[in-house]
């Protein structure tokens, strides 16, 4: 038996005064609101209604029973209020393209967030170290690092991309510490294939390039920074990724006066026209999220 079905059933009648009235109400046929009835009755055990010819009345065990059933049926009611999703909140798939190092560093965690505010979205991430064409690919949004972008895309800046200088203490302790950029031509450096061979630099509003070279190279940054942490040489690595190490003590960062070069991070889409919720709600929810002063760059 549908106990919460049999409740509102019984207080229809009640409250219409007649089954007949009470079956209209609720689009039910009258022998099935007399099922209901009967089902209730010998589920409380007690009979809840006097039933005439002319009228229906409570019995003693009715009356005790019809405001707890009141009191159900309105519990019942909250309860799937407090969980009902709004029409137009963010449902469906979004599918979002990302390099491996952010996306396991930073939006991994980020999606596992936003999915608990909006849990009618499925989110497919793809882990890509290669830019992707949007449209023939079936991407909602790019998470992309960058100082410049394709114009024809639309882009929402979500935060800033800093980098730092740095190695790990066994290497310091081997090779020495490189005080002036110069001296890093000295250093086993290892290089990036996005940054290439030539570090940007910046004291001040001085620019300085570094031409760098070393026996490592990849093209993710992940990677590098295992091979930094394993004593292998000198890396310029993003923040996002190193700022823990440092912290830990596990990496240091290098020539504290020379600023490397920053980069947007940026949410890229194909278009503005119908817009659909989930990706207005994502970047929303990043834009929020990493700010221009976000948190892994914090104490460093």
């Amino acid at each position: 038996m549908d106990r919460i079905t049999a409740m509102q059933v019984f207080v229809s009648v009640v409250d219409s005064g007649s089954q007949s009235a009470a079956a209209e109400q609720l689009d039910l046929s009258r022998p099935v609101v007399s099922r209901y009835l009967a089902e209730l009755e010998e589920w409380a055990g007690a009979r809840l209604l006097h039933r005439t010819t002319r009228k229906l009345s409570l019995t003693a065990a009715g009356a005790e029973m019809l405001p707890r059933c009141r009191q159900m049926l309105e519990l019942t009611t909250d309860m799937k209020n407090a969980v009902a999703i709004p029409e137009d909140a963010p449902q469906g798939l979004l599918r979002i393209t990302v390099s491996t190092s952010f996306g396991q560093a930073q939006l991994a965690a980020a999606v596992a967030d936003y999915v608990k505010k909006y849990p009618g979205v499925t989110v497919d991430m793809l882990l890509l170290d290669r830019v992707v064409n949007l449209v023939e690919e079936r991407i909602d949004l790019a998470i992309r690092v960058s100082k410049e972008l394709d114009p024809n895309l639309i882009a929402r800046r979500l935060t800033v991309c800093r980098s730092v200088v740095c190695a790990a203490p066994a290497y310091l302790r081997e090779h020495g510490r490189p005080t002036q950029p110069e001296q890093l031509a000295l250093h086993n450096c290892l290089t990036h294939a996005y940054y290439g061979s030539v570090w940007l630099l910046e004291r001040g509003d001085e620019p300085v390039n570094v031409a760098v070279k070393g026996n490592i190279s990849a093209n993710d940054a992940t990677s590098l920074v295992q091979a930094t942490l394993a004593g292998a040489g000198v890396a310029l690595l993003p923040t996002f990724l190193v700022a823990p190490l440092i912290r830990s003590g596990q990496l240091q960062a290098l020539l504290p006066e020379y600023h490397p070069q920053e980069f947007g991070v940026f949410g890229v889409y194909a278009s503005r026209k119908h817009m659909p919720a989930t990706l207005r709600t994502m970047l929303d929810f990043l834009a929020e999220r990493y700010t221009d002063e976000p948190d892994w760059d914090q104490a460093i």
